[in-house]
């Protein structure tokens, strides 16, 4: 039941020891607040890396040709590469159990782009309709390509956010015509991508319409796929290497050659990223436990030092009729008291200078520091179990002392 004489009496005792009562806040509140900093910057940079592959599925492949760096079969070294359509059906017959989504690519840098009085420079990719999945991009607007587009050779586009915005303000793009290199390309679509801006500056038109428009005969830039997510990191990594192996046989590259072409497997780094973010928790948790057992120590020796500071008070309060239990409860309701208020404190401060110097953290690798609300509470909650014994252990001391042998204390 709630004491407001027990509440009054612990106010007055704080109020009348103030550098104590401030020393002893100082420690607990400092404590959350390296802790919080600790745990916001940690998180900063998971989140950073975690943006890093937002843009693309964490199953995906992408497959370059490059230039020839060895000689192989007859040939000579710096022999450029090229991918066809039937590099096309090669990769879908071989591996057809192994893929989830594929797609052939075309890429046409800084395209003028005009609607209107607007006009900008984007990069415009054509593409399969399984090219979205991909990016882990989701249709905002409308649809994405199809394979109707694909067989009428349509000329359509499916644009990013930030296409929209930059030529058509706050109109939607639905339906209009865009001017793109002097062709007109109905707009089917309007898209959001988790990489980013950047990654919303892209213009999708279907693949054979692009083969068509910017190649003179059946070839194409690279491909892009995602495996079959049953596949461990180990299964995809040898099904890459496998695909890799395939094609520079087809193609007479030497297995050595590592130039010719280029594979990019997310597997790999996304497995390197959770090694990282694994070993990252592991180093915060340990300096964030370090940080913890130094605040309970500071609170330890304080509420030490803040019972045997009142021993004459306590004995007073004794002779006065106060009964043990009585004496313990003010001491320990007065710590936790303290403790709570101050981690609180400790805990505002601590979010809102994550806040504060967030942006500014971007250029070291570190983006949204922030911390669960529920990691902080429960850190705190320590610190006042911690508080709570550091002050029960010497106020029950304290209690059993006979009044005359308390006031005779120096």
């Amino acid at each position: 039941m709630f004491d407001l004489d027990r509440w009054r009496e612990i106010f007055q005792t704080l109020s009348k020891n103030k550098l104590r009562t401030i020393l002893s806040g100082f420690t607990i509140a400092f404590a959350i607040l390296l802790f919080t900093l600790l745990f916001g910057i940690g998180n900063g940079l998971k989140h950073f890396f975690e943006r890093e592959f937002a843009g693309d599925a964490t199953n995906s492949v992408y497959i370059s040709a490059g230039i020839t760096t060895k000689p192989y079969k007859g040939l000579q070294s710096g022999r450029r590469i090229q991918f066809k359509n039937n590099d096309t059906k090669f990769i879908n017959e071989k591996f057809e159990d192994d893929i989830q989504f594929f797609s052939p690519n075309i890429q046409r840098f800084n395209v003028l782009t005009i609607y209107k009085g607007e006009q900008n420079r984007y990069t415009v990719r054509g593409v399969y309709p399984d090219y979205l999945p991909l990016e882990s991009a989701e249709i905002q607007e409308g649809r994405f390509l199809s394979v109707l587009d694909l067989k009428r050779k349509a000329k359509v586009v499916a644009i990013g956010r930030m296409v929209e915005k930059d030529l058509f303000g706050n109109l939607s793009a639905m339906g209009k015509n865009l001017n793109i290199e002097g062709i007109s390309y109905k707009v089917i679509g309007v898209f959001s991508d988790p990489g980013g801006d950047g990654d919303e500056r892209f213009i999708y038109t279907p693949f054979t319409t692009a083969q068509g428009m910017y190649r003179d005969n059946d070839e194409l830039d690279y491909f892009g796929l995602t495996y079959n997510p049953k596949l461990n990191v180990d299964e995809a990594l040898s099904f890459s290497n496998l695909l890799t192996k395939m094609l520079k046989e087809k193609h007479s590259v030497d297995p050595r050659d590592q130039g010719a072409l280029r594979v990019r497997n997310y597997a790999e780094g996304a497995k390197n990223v959770q090694q990282f973010i694994m070993v990252l928790n592991i180093i915060i948790l340990f300096i964030g436990i370090g940080t913890l057992i130094a605040g309970v120590i500071g609170i330890s020796n304080i509420m030490v030092y803040i019972v045997k500071e009142r021993t004459k008070e306590l004995g007073i309060r004794k002779a006065l009729g106060a009964t043990p239990s009585s004496i313990i409860g003010m001491i320990m309701m007065e710590s936790i008291f303290v403790t709570a208020i101050a981690g609180y404190f400790g805990l505002m401060l601590g979010v809102f200078v994550l806040k504060s110097i967030g942006k500014g953290l971007e250029q070291y690798f570190i983006v949204n520091p922030s911390v669960e609300t529920y990691v902080v509470v429960g850190a705190t909650i320590v610190l006042i179990i911690a508080g709570t014994i550091a002050g029960y252990i010497p106020a029950t001391r304290a209690a059993r002392i006979k009044p005359i042998e308390a006031l005779n204390d120096e």
